[in-house]
């Protein structure tokens, strides 16, 4: 399979990044590909649930489900030495990975993990980390970290699963900064009360997965292109940006039925393709 070729990937990308403007008005997002995303604000970086190798692709290689990778890599983790805080919103690797986190907190001595906290002993020994070391958030709670405060939401993957505390093990992180709200779902399908809560925080971007919930792929599934162009619609969201696709070819969706629900929904709506940049309020 020929690959998806980036819009920009390695030094074009990271060149792109040390000079996108700095500006108080407004922000950058790239879409890094999966479900990562990029944030330059001023003169700080966020990374939402990087997968930047291709340690599932190896993993799964000799099984009965591969993972075939379908697009260009587009960074390599060490080559991101400026990241203050990335998340992990679950314990699956391609929210998770150790060959992408590893670097990053190789490259980066001062960058922050924030994770949900009922993950915090299996993140610990993922990354070969002491327990102390991520920052923990439970759904409903809020932390500041720099400039970013961050909220957690409850996500469902597919069920909304919690460990004996009653701490969620899957969630979304809106981050409010300036005077911009996102929230980034991680990997979730919808569930009762959901717009409630996102709808309170009048999110200006959502990032939100299409790949759907298919259960012959034997994993845990998302939303679909239409369920997200109008979760997005329900919320009151500026925009809607799509995630959790054309990375693997067993379990991914068609874009073009995400941009055709967002036109019916009357959704605002951006995508990205691999390593490009959105400039919002700049």
């Amino acid at each position: 399979m020929e690959l998806i070729k980036a819009f920009q990937k390695g030094e074009e990308l990271l060149n792109d990044i040390r000079n996108a403007p700095v500006d108080e008005k407004g922000f950058h997002i790239w879409w890094l590909g999966q479900s990562g995303f990029l944030i330059k604000w001023k003169n700080f970086h966020l990374l939402f649930d990087p997968y930047l190798s291709d340690s599932l692709t190896k993993k799964y290689a000799e099984t009965d489900k591969p993972h075939v990778r379908m697009g260009e890599q587009v960074i390599r983790p060490e080559q991101l030495d400026f990241i203050d805080v990335v998340t992990s919103s679950h314990n699956h690797t391609d929210h998770l990975d150790a060959e992408t986190i590893l670097p990053l907190l190789e490259v980066n001595p001062h960058i922050k993990l924030l994770i949900p906290e009922a993950n915090r002993a299996f993140v610990a020994n993922r990354l070969n980390c002491d327990e102390s070391m991520p920052i923990g958030l439970v759904q409903g709670a809020q932390t500041t970290i720099g400039p970013f405060t961050f909220h957690g939401v409850p996500a469902a993957h597919n069920s909304l699963d919690k460990n004996e505390k009653g701490q969620c093990l899957y969630m979304g992180f809106v981050v409010q900064f300036g005077s911009w709200s996102l929230y980034h779902s991680g990997d979730t399908l919808k569930y009762e009360g959901m717009e409630e809560i996102l709808a309170a925080f009048k999110p200006d971007i959502v990032f939100l997965p299409i790949n759907g919930n298919r259960p012959e792929r034997r994993v845990a599934g998302n939303l679909n292109p239409e369920e997200s162009a109008k979760l997005a619609k329900a919320i009151g969201a500026g925009k809607v940006i799509p995630h959790h696709y054309h990375m693997f070819s067993f379990n991914t969706e068609d874009p073009d039925k995400f941009v055709g629900a967002c036109k019916a929904a009357g959704q605002e709506h951006v995508v990205l393709k691999l390593g490009q940049r959105f400039s919002f309020g700049v």
